[in-house]
Parts: C-alpha cells; structure tokens; sequence
C-alpha cells in the first residue's frame, strides 16, 4: 500500500466512524471527551516519561505537571458545554442555532508536545461528534501512538466507533502532506512548514504562529513576586513552551533589584561579551535556532559554549541594549535563556516589545505585570498581538488556565499577523458547522431615514 492509498484508507475508516457517532447525545459525547482527559491526569508521570525519553527534551518533572494541568483545564473549559443539536435560542434576536460536526479532522503534531496536544485537539473534535486522524511528529512518533492506542482500549469499552481516534503511522511530511489535503479540516500545531502546508491544503484550516513572548515590568509591582511568575514560566519544560517568556523589560531604576531577585531564583548573569559571543553562537548557528540545544538544561548548554554553570542554576540571563536592533537574543528562544532590557519611559518599553516582535513573534503573545490600568491598556492598544496575558506565567496561563478567561487549548491562534486564520486560543466551537434558523424578530426596531442617517456622535 503506498501513502496515498494508506491515508485514503484511514480517511475511509474515519468517516465511517464519523456517521456512528452522529448519533451519540451529550452525555454520550461528553464521557467520551471525560475519558480522554482523565487518562492523561491518572498516567501523567508515565506519559511524561516516555515523551522524554523518546524526544530528550524538557523534564519528567515539568511534563507531569503539564500533563495534569492540561487535562483538568480542557475538561473544565468543556464540561456542561453544550456542542450537540440546539446550543442557542434568541427569543430577543429571533436566531436559533444548531451545531453539526465539520467531519475528518486532520491534526498535525509538535515534538515537543506529543501529548497535550493530541489530548486537548482529540477533545475538541470529539466535543463536536468529529473523527479525528493524527499525524505525530516523527520524534515524537511513538509516544502519541502509544497514548492513542489507550485511548481506544477506552473507547471501546465506552461503546465509541472503532477508528474515531486514528493515528499516521510512519510519520512523514508526504503521508501528513496527504492527510492534510484528505481531511475536511486541518489543524496544525507545530513548526512553521507543517503550518503553511495546512493551509496550502485547500481544506479550511488553523494554524499557530511563532512565540516570542515580550515581558515588561512595571514600576508598581513586587518584584520579587513578578520575578517569581517569570522565571516560573521562562524554565518550565526547558523553555520550549512557545508561550515561555522571551525578555524582561525592566524600568532602568529597578534593574539592580530585578537581577539580583533573578539571581536568588537560581539565575546566572552572562556578562562577559565572549562568553556571550559564544553561547549566541551555540544556540544559533548561522544566525538559526539549533535543535540539538531545544530544551536542554542550562549546564548542557553551558558546557557547549564554554562557560561553568553550577548546579543549582536553573536559567542563563544575557542582557541587550535595545539599541543592537539585530541582535539574535531578540528572537524566540526554546531553552531556559532569558534576555533582559532597560526603559525609561513606558512607552519606550512598548517601543522594544514591538520591536523584538517584529523580529519574531508577531501576533502571537506578550505579558506584562503591573497594577496600573492604564498602561495595561495601552499596551494592549499597541502591541500586534493576539494575547496580553497580565500578572501571570504567561508559559502556563497562556493556554488558558482556572484563573483567566482563555479558552482552554494547546493550538494559539496568531491572527494575519502569524499568518493565522484565528486570533485567539483554538477551541472546540472552531470545530463546529453552525445552522442558523432566522425568525421575524418580536418587535423589531425599525429606524426612520433621520434616525439612520442622523450625523455620527
């Protein structure tokens, strides 16, 4: 069987699953996605595990708290919704509205989330009575399909259709070029060329974009506390969360006080410019990030470059003037390496954000920790962003979280700015046809020609 015949048979086998599943109701549906989610929570330390082992990136550690955290907020953010037959009815707007499946969805998957991301995309498609076939990143091949193939043993068990959750095996950018183009829906999450060719399919599409999360500190804050989420957020999972903290963009009268609470959480200054000059060398080549260096620890990455890193350190901080506009430290980085920059005035911290965005990252996230509304809002109002995520790891929160209103995901949305389809956190409705059923609506206001065409206020 070549490729195109092995999808082709896949694709099948998907949407037969997809005409037994038409007929489940909400509870039905809903223990299904349940299932999904608890088997991650209950197996996260040996789900952890094997991802690393196969991958060598991050830590068992940081992967089992993502596993649990990841399965409790996308069951939360699912439960009780409803995604099946009528799920509104406007007395006020006359509209009903009816969901109904979009049918196969094709997911493509990143190495350095082989779990999470099958989970919170297979609960999203399923939540709409979708099938769904994923294409594992080939390594990271093994860990997804072992996930998979217990999910199965599950389902049947829940009297779920045979072949509602399938996998690509043999992962190859031919065989995920071709489902891309079979499915009726992609999704994306990966790498830059896995995102194109989504949407390149013809099949409509969602994608993410680049991280290259800008971080300003305000005057206001506690530094200690604000450093604290950083850092937090800056080493979880080696720093391969796309969502990680990039910078710190600090006021130029607290930069003291910022290192030297960054240095009792474990941080090692890089001040000497040869030492510089080589660690940037290390983790771009040629000016490319290295993939070898993605998600190592920071002695590892020490060694590399010639410089002792003791033990107990935990990120390597390389400070930058805002004026090296070129500099590779302005763009994202996927291991524990923060990058810290100084501002006077709060616009020029925005100034330095858009400008490293400009570099990398654009439309996809910033975060900032300050108590001052306004210049909350201001950076909103300004930078090209999809998320302002405020007074929070933006690594663990950005992806929704029980103390924010975001969607529950592992898909981030970028907007035309990341050359996205969506702007916000990918979500199960995203997987769902809407039927529209419109009434004459009960005492309709009608404006007059002067009423409607009365000059603008």
């Amino acid at each position: 069987m070549n490729d195109l015949e092995y999808i082709q048979d896949l694709v099948q086998k998907s949407r037969t699953a997809l005409k037994q599943v038409e007929s489940f109701d909400q509870r039905q549906i809903d223990t299904i996605v349940r299932a999904l989610a608890k088997y991650v929570y209950d197996h996260a330390q040996e789900l952890a595990q094997m991802a690393v082992e196969e991958t060598g990136m991050g830590t068992v550690e940081f992967k089992t708290a993502k596993n649990l955290g990841k399965a409790m907020i996308m069951w939360h953010s699912l439960k009780n919704k409803k995604s099946i037959g009528i799920i509104s009815d406007d007395e006020q707007t006359g509209i009903i509205e009816i969901a109904k499946p979009v049918g196969v969805v094709g997911a493509v998957q990143p190495t350095t989330n082989p779990q999470v991301t099958p989970m919170a995309n297979a609960m999203a498609a399923i939540k709409g009575r979708n099938s769904i076939i994923i294409a594992p990143h080939p390594r990271a091949e093994k860990t997804t399909q072992y996930l998979v193939d217990r999910w199965n043993e599950l389902l049947k068990e829940l009297g779920a259709p045979e072949y509602l959750i399938q996998y690509v095996e043999g992962a190859s950018v031919a065989k995920t070029t071709l489902l891309l183009s079979l499915s009726d829906v992609t999704v994306a999450t990966g790498g830059p060329g896995m995102v194109k060719a989504a949407y390149s399919s013809g099949k409509p599409s969602f994608g993410v974009g680049q991280g290259n999360v800008q971080t300003i500190i305000d005057r206001d804050v506690d530094m200690k506390d604000a450093i604290k989420m950083i850092v937090d957020g800056r080493v979880f999972d080696r720093g391969i969360i796309c969502s990680g903290e990039q910078t710190i963009i600090t006021p130029v009268e607290r930069y003291d006080e910022m290192r030297a609470e960054i240095e009792a959480r474990g941080g090692l200054w890089i001040d000497d410019e040869a030492a510089k000059a080589r660690l940037i060398e290390v983790l771009f080549p040629g000016g490319v990030i290295d993939k070898t260096m993605v998600g190592r620890d920071v002695q590892g990455i020490g060694k590399a470059a010639g410089i002792d890193v003791p033990d107990d350190i935990i990120v390597l901080v390389v400070p930058e003037d805002a004026s090296n506009k070129t500099s590779l430290l302005r763009k994202e980085k996927m291991f524990p390496v923060i990058t810290p920059f100084v501002y006077n005035d709060f616009s020029e911290a925005i100034d330095i954000a858009i400008e490293n965005l400009e570099i990398e990252g654009k439309g996809h996230s910033v975060s900032i920790h300050s108590h001052n509304e306004e210049h909350i809002r201001e950076f909103g109002l300004r930078v090209p962003v999809s998320r302002v995520i405020v007074n929070q790891p933006c690594a663990t929160h950005n992806g929704g979280n029980f103390v924010n209103g975001l969607q529950a995901t592992s898909t981030l949305g970028c907007g035309s700015w990341g050359n996205n389809s969506i702007s916000e956190n990918f979500y199960y409705k995203h997987l769902l046809n809407i039927t529209r059923i419109a009434k004459v609506q009960k005492n309709p206001i009608i404006p007059t020609d002067e009423e409607l065409w009365a000059e603008v206020e």
